[in-house]
């Protein structure tokens, strides 16, 4: 059959959806990716063959506009704005907030991804390419939309927790309830339209998928009882690298990891938390710690301490198997990655999607301790956190065993045979 994934131009984005491409790929299936122009290169550096579609995404661009209206130097917060579906908690979930929700976020956020020369140009793709299967990034809405224009099934393969499956749920038992005259649905409207626009009709699964493709381990979900879900294994994938010499070599002490991540760096614009204070944190631990920091990053600092290893880059996969430890700021890259080595993991959440929720459930799960806010965290408490996280055996027992479930769920290469079936049952019959 012929698959065709598709993201919005952004790496880690693009980075979950590698290994399932790969196993599609090596079981015979035609594999294509399709996104913004951006991410061309991207894509073809991991071996699959990229699709252009539409105009530039730039999304760094974007995002700078995001940092000068949001945040401490903004107005109003994100979850002011509406941008924000950490909201778990049931009495703070009323029609007015999770309205607000979808409102702001499809405006924002999901046209913006999946904006109309993009929808274009992958549904004129599909029309001519005709695939059986569209696998698409959970932001990315011009998968569904194209799937929908030319018969093909298609499925959600999430890159962290499902947020997005979870509010949708709440805001379809609310809208239930309302009047008839008064049950807006932003998401509706827009999906109704773009779907219009190529002979199609809004359906409820354009939103959430005809199913699902989760990589987090079943004990830190957000289940959807309403929605299907295919498990599988995060099988960790970080671009393009070489391992270094001193990487082959054993630690001769413990070795902790510390990254803010490459998204912010090349995106973002700005770190959420100060570099400084976290290597005056770790300048007296008894370990060694290798921090991934950029020149720019290091330009801004005075010093540097002795026990630190600074690298611009190196693959968490070939690195966090070394390691006692990782202070992160909640990317899924890092937090799956120490997952998936059973590396207990300091977290200072970003806030940026499921950040938060994902450390707190870490934290619940023994396998990890979160600061909150790391823009006001003192050098004292983050050594103090760290220095419990490798001193206390009850973190690495419980990261141990979330790797052991982790191991248990089905690879990318074991649901290829999944997926076969449920692109049969969905794919319009062709003729």
């Amino acid at each position: 059959m012929r698959v065709l994934f598709t993201t919005f131009a952004e790496k880690s984005h693009l980075f979950p959806q590698v290994p399932l491409a790969w196993a599609l790929h090596t079981a015979g299936h035609d594999v294509c990716v399709a996104s913004q122009p951006d991410l061309a290169d991207a894509i073809t550096s991991t071996g699959l063959t990229a699709v252009p579609v539409g105009e530039p995404l730039n999304l760094s661009e974007a995002m700078e506009d995001v940092n000068e209206n949001y945040g401490d130097d903004g107005d109003i917060t994100e979850a002011d704005a509406g941008l924000d579906m950490n909201e778990l908690r049931p009495d703070r979930l009323t029609w007015d907030y999770v309205l607000s929700v979808f409102t702001a976020m499809t405006a924002a956020v999901f046209q913006n991804s999946s904006p109309e020369p993009t929808m274009d140009a992958l549904v004129d793709y599909a029309r001519e390419w005709r695939p059986d299967l569209v696998v698409w990034d959970t932001m990315t809405f011009a998968g569904p939309v194209a799937a929908q224009a030319t018969g093909a099934a298609h499925a959600r393969l999430l890159f962290g927790l499902d947020l997005l499956g979870r509010m949708r749920a709440t805001f379809l038992d609310l809208l239930a309830g309302r009047p008839p005259e008064l049950r807006d649905d932003p998401m509706r409207e827009w999906l109704t339209w773009s779907a219009e626009r190529y002979g199609g009709t809004f359906t409820e699964d354009m939103v959430t998928g005809q199913w699902t493709i989760d990589p987090t381990p079943g004990s830190m979900r957000l289940p959807v009882d309403r929605l299907h879900y295919v498990p599988v294994r995060y099988v960790p994938y970080n671009g393009q690298a070489r391992i270094p010499g001193w990487l082959h070599e054993t630690p001769k002490r413990r070795r902790v990891c510390l990254t803010l991540g490459i998204a912010h760096r090349e995106v973002m614009g700005s770190d959420r938390t100060s570099i400084g204070d976290l290597l005056e944190a770790v300048a007296d631990v008894d370990a060694e710690v290798v921090a991934t920091l950029n020149a720019k990053q290091l330009a801004a600092l005075d010093h540097v301490p002795d026990n630190v290893r600074v690298v611009d880059f190196v693959p968490l996969n070939a690195l966090l198997p070394t390691c006692s430890a990782i202070i992160h700021h909640g990317g899924s890259g890092s937090f799956s990655t120490a997952l998936a080595h059973g590396v207990p993991q300091l977290v200072l959440p970003d806030m940026v999607w499921d950040s938060g929720i994902k450390a707190d459930r870490l934290a619940e799960a023994g396998a990890g301790l979160v600061i909150p806010d790391g823009r006001t965290v003192s050098p004292a408490r983050l050594r103090a956190q760290l220095v419990r996280l490798l001193d206390e055996p009850s973190f690495a027992a419980n990261a141990a065993r979330l790797r052991r479930e982790m191991l248990g769920t089905p690879t990318p290469n074991n649901i290829v045979p999944v997926l076969e079936r449920l692109t049969a049952a969905h794919r319009a019959p062709r003729l």
